[in-house]
């Protein structure tokens, strides 16, 4: 006689798959992408980075980390410069090309290299008040020295008083470009919080001390 045993080869049946959800993607609004294929076409060598929230009053908001920029010639370096937004970018962009390479070359006698900043993205107030600095959301840098391909360095600490009379032209020439592209533009004639850099942000006001 025969005996069946149900269930002895029955062969296992895997559980039911559940439908892939589809991967959620973040599209940037259409003026992010706007300033972004703005700032690839100045050549701008940069990352977009996720938004990101720190705090009241501080953030990264339609930023990017920009490794390099476009001279006349050739490509300018970037040191400590961390997130700035977007529209920064494009006007940083300018001005070294335009405003910060040229003049090296007419007075200075030599092309720009690189620029050197002591940062951007800060979560602070402006020092002495209650009031977030433009720092705080990555919209404005401290630039501090440039490097030239003939081996200079000319610093706002070192040179804007102390300089010889073409660097100390190059760094007022400089500072009044910059006034004509940025909203707010700081110098060692401001005040001596700004002794040793340019404070360059945007904003809607013209501010240039």
């Amino acid at each position: 006689m025969t005996l069946i045993l149900a269930g002895c080869d029955a062969v296992p049946q895997a559980a039911p798959q559940r439908p892939a959800r589809a991967a959620l993607t973040y599209a940037p609004p259409p003026e992010t992408r706007q300033c972004l294929a703005n700032l690839g076409a100045r050549e701008a060598e940069f990352t977009p980075l996720p938004d990101r929230y720190y705090g009241v009053g501080c953030s990264n908001i339609d930023t990017v980390r920009v490794a390099s920029l476009q001279g006349d010639d050739s490509r300018l370096g970037l040191t400590n410069l961390g997130a700035i937004t977007c529209p920064l970018a494009g006007t940083l962009a300018g001005w070294a090309r335009y405003g910060v390479d040229r003049a090296a070359r007419q007075i200075l006698g030599s092309p720009l290299v690189r620029i050197e900043t002591m940062g951007s993205y800060a979560c602070r107030n402006v020092a002495g008040t209650d009031h977030r600095s433009a720092h705080a959301t990555a919209s404005a840098i401290d630039v501090a020295g440039f490097d030239l391909a003939d081996g200079r360095r000319v610093t706002v600490l070192g040179n804007w008083a102390s300089g010889t009379p073409h660097e100390r032209a190059f760094l007022r020439v400089i500072e009044a470009s910059a006034c004509k592209r940025f909203g707010t533009v700081l110098g060692p004639d401001y005040n001596a919080a700004h002794h040793d850099h340019f404070h360059v942000e945007l904003s809607g006001s013209a501010f240039c001390r």
